[in-house]
């Protein structure tokens, strides 16, 4: 079984941010390559901290392993919303070569030469978009177009920076690397070029569209399918829709998340779907045959002699089918006897006749007064 990230880097659930940072700092100083040369434990211990800093420093992929544990990036990988998932020790450096600046003053680690340069290529980041559906098209699931707004590339420089025609210029400080490497004793540290501020080249005649930052606001409509059974929630992840790559990376991915606008017959609970049904109080003496209107069409239900009010019927299976693909809840109609407030003078007549029979003891008045106060009993149950 795979080891607990929190457990991993010694902090607690709730941790924040700086308290995670932290510890992830002192285990990759504690287990480093160059501290354990030709330690294959310490070097493991290395890449699975860099592994649960890469989940738990992100707070959407925190919020989907604390809900689903490891289960979360089945299928995943690096990128993305995947867990970990490094190839080798020099993809951590190139994504946390930050956390060594941080600590040590620069970037990279001298005796394996490797270090973190801003100018390479990154995914995009991960967007997030909140739908609104009914709960019908909850229940039997729905293809809908969305509209969002998403940082890409310039289209009109390519994402360079510079006025078509010109070309940005390798920074010489640097080399082109975006950061300057300085011996300090047993590390190499780097640091940001302060000539280029890290991305390696410099911009003299800027892009008029982008005033030379490379990117611009571009809004996308795509079509997302929303699978029958979701809830409010509900998370649906569509692959390579969120913000575009970083010098030529890929780009991120688009997250809708599911809200299920309230029903005015239907009330959810799980897979389960409740509703009332009103019947007469001759129907729920005599039993009777409705129909009900469901989300998948009219359905004939029976109601016994002498249903009591607040019993219920189910239609079973006839609920919300599962996200997961199997199975069925169930659909419950309470029954609600409506009392009439009021008799005409043969109903009246026709119920002391009854009564007289089976020698029950009623008013000898209107006895709409009578069902007045039924109706008023059964409400409040």
């Amino acid at each position: 079984m795979q080891q607990d990230y929190y457990e991993v880097l010694g902090v607690q659930k709730n941790a924040d941010d700086d308290t995670i940072k932290k510890a992830y700092r002192k285990m990759a100083m504690q287990y480093h390559p160059d501290k354990n040369p030709g330690n294959s434990e310490a070097e493991e211990k290395f890449k699975l901290a860099a592994e649960a800093y890469e989940v738990l420093r992100d707070p959407q992929k925190r919020q989907m392993y604390d809900q689903y544990g490891h289960a979360a990036f089945k299928g995943g990988g690096a990128g993305g919303f995947g867990g970990g998932g490094f190839h080798d020790i020099n993809d951590i450096f190139e994504s946390f070569g930050d956390i060594f600046g941080d600590f040590f003053g620069g970037g990279g680690f001298g005796g394996a030469g490797r270090r973190r340069r801003s100018n390479a290529p990154r995914q995009g980041a991960s967007l997030r978009y909140i739908l609104e559906i009914d709960l019908k098209d909850a229940v039997s699931g729905i293809e809908k177009e969305v509209t969002y707004d998403s940082s890409v590339a310039c289209g009109t420089c390519h994402g360079s920076g510079a006025e078509p025609g010109s070309q940005p210029e390798t920074c010489t400080t640097c080399g082109g690397q975006g950061q300057v490497v300085k011996a300090q004793g047993f590390f190499s540290v780097a640091t940001t070029c302060p000539a280029c501020g890290g991305a390696g080249k410099i911009i003299k005649n800027k892009c008029k569209t982008c005033s030379g930052s490379g990117r611009e606001q571009k809004s996308k409509t795509i079509s997302v399918k929303v699978p029958p059974g979701v809830d409010t929630g509900t998370r649906l992840r569509v692959n390579g829709e969120g913000e575009g790559g970083y010098n030529g990376g890929p780009p991120g991915d688009l997250y809708v998340e599911i809200y299920v606008k309230p029903d005015e017959t239907f009330q959810r609970e799980g897979n389960d779907l409740h509703a009332e049904v009103k019947v007469s109080y001759l129907q729920a003496i005599l039993g009777t045959n409705l129909e009900v209107e469901t989300f998948r069409g009219k359905e004939k239900v029976e109601v016994p002699a002498g249903t009591q009010p607040g019993e219920r019927i189910v239609l079973k299976g006839k609920g919300v089918p599962s996200v997961r693909g199997y199975g069925r809840g169930d659909m419950y109609f309470q029954v609600v006897v409506e009392i009439p407030k009021k008799l005409t003078s043969e109903e009246e007549k026709a119920l002391k006749e009854l009564a007289e029979k089976k020698h029950e003891n009623v008013s000898k008045g209107s006895i709409s007064g009578f069902f007045s106060k039924i109706k008023d009993d059964i409400s409040k149950h």
